[in-house]
């Protein structure tokens, strides 16, 4: 773990009374989740909460197979790194892949594992 993840996990620890993870369930385009990040971060400046901004790159869990899925993993982290500085947030997003964690882990702060990801195992 390097310094800047254990500050950020002290950070995230310490916040009182909690801290937030918040932002669209799936990137929708780069405008709309600078204009997210953006209203979120004023909000939980107001209120003295901590914020992690958060949002999917590929949401695979859908509904219906023809759902939108998101702009996929290099747009995705793309706009991601844009809302990290350019509203100075540490971000989430999750992973579907194993193969994806080590681009993901260059931007994201914080990695998710999908609760239906956990659950299903693949025989080699």
């Amino acid at each position: 773990m390097d310094a800047s993840s254990v500050a950020l996990y002290g950070q995230l620890k310490a916040a009182q009374p909690f801290f937030l993870l918040a932002g669209p369930n799936v990137i929708e385009s780069e405008e709309h989740v600078l204009k997210m990040a953006k209203h979120i971060k004023d909000i939980t400046t107001k209120l003295g909460l901590p914020l992690v901004f958060k949002s999917s790159f590929d949401k695979a869990n859908r509904t219906s197979s023809k759902s939108f899925r998101g702009p996929g993993l290099e747009e995705g982290l793309k706009i991601l790194e844009k809302v990290k500085t350019t509203y100075d947030l540490p971000v989430v997003t999750d992973v579907h892949e194993s193969h994806q964690c080590e681009a993901v882990g260059r931007v994201a702060d914080i990695i998710q594992i999908p609760a239906f990801l956990c659950r299903q195992v693949q025989d080699k």
